[in-house]
């Protein structure tokens, strides 16, 4: 018998309702998936989240929810930081190494090592890499220029480098 024939509706409403809660954010901040860092991982990211500036720029930190010491926000629509996330594909891609993949590639900014990855949508995602932990920024389109990437870049800069120290994280995260 299929199931599927006799309760379309059935199915169906649970997962809009799941959906709109994924993108109804609670009393206004952001919502994002929380990392889970390995034991090794854990105590940099706590390190960082109290290093992190309390503006980026020029936005007001405003952390996302579901609250955690492994993500930050600033601004609205919010400039996402997560601390402890699984290594990136494209961070072990020969096609990035070698400057081939038109929407990745390496860069450093004051000291921090980054995966710039242009996302399919405009917006511009970066990870850091030659460090013990991956900590990623996605950037909303509003902040997705070079000017303000460059500038939130900067600003997270002095943070990583104090809490998060040189060297390989684990692929884990």
């Amino acid at each position: 018998m299929n199931i599927f024939r006799h309760r379309p509706l059935a199915l169906l409403a649970p997962a809009l309702l799941l959906a709109a809660a994924a993108c109804s954010p609670a009393g206004g901040s952001a919502t994002v998936a929380v990392p889970t860092p390995d034991a090794k991982t854990a105590p940099v990211c706590r390190d960082l989240d109290r290093a992190l500036p309390r503006k980026v720029n020029g936005q007001t930190r405003a952390d996302p929810e579901p609250r955690s010491v492994y993500t930050a926000g600033w601004g609205s629509p919010a400039i996402i930081l997560r601390c402890g996330i699984v290594r990136p594909p494209k961070m072990i891609d020969p096609k990035v190494a070698q400057g081939d993949d038109p929407d990745a590639m390496g860069g450093g900014v004051d000291g921090v090592d980054w995966l710039m990855e242009k996302e399919s949508d405009g917006t511009w995602r970066f990870t850091t890499s030659e460090r013990r932990a991956y900590v990623q920024v996605t950037l909303p389109k509003k902040w997705s220029g070079p000017d303000d990437s460059a500038q939130v870049l900067m600003d997270l800069a002095p943070a990583v480098k104090k809490a998060i120290p040189e060297g390989i994280a684990s692929m884990r995260g």
